[in-house]
């Protein structure tokens, strides 16, 4: 299949999006949007998902490290049904287990500030979930 696929790290306080390229290659990160209320959250993730011709939408989905639901998993999945009733694109789960530590080790790697990289964290964490998953779908 063809076409972006936007990716989701879902916080409480802060949301973080990347991009495939069209043929599903590569995962960049892209923004970090606050959480809000769904009246404004959803029509940004809408227009980032119709500027950006997303054709699917992953939702990072955090399990324990057993793979059982955790607080913050049900949350998240009760943003993701809100998501696929508002949204007219698709929406998929995939394990996000280690994304948000696999982030900020990579941003210390290429030497950015704690400051900077808690501007970053989330982003590049929606930029791993999407690389992990892309490359489930190659193999």
């Amino acid at each position: 299949m063809i076409g972006r696929i936007m990716a989701i790290d879902y916080g409480s306080k802060r949301i973080g999006i990347a991009f495939s390229d069209p043929l599903r290659m590569f995962a960049k990160a892209h923004s970090v949007i606050a959480n809000a209320d769904l009246n404004i959250l959803v029509p940004r993730l809408k227009q980032l998902a119709k500027q950006q011709d997303a054709r699917l939408i992953v939702l990072g989905m955090p399990y324990a490290i057993d793979g059982s639901d955790t607080p913050k998993t049900l949350e998240t999945k009760a943003f993701m049904k809100n998501l696929q009733e508002l949204l007219d694109i698709p929406v998929i789960s995939f394990d996000e287990r280690y994304s948000s530590a696999e982030a900020e080790a990579e941003l210390k790697k290429i030497g950015k500030s704690w400051q900077e990289a808690r501007k970053m964290v989330d982003a590049m964490a929606a930029a791993m979930i999407l690389k992990s998953y892309l490359e489930s779908e190659n193999r």
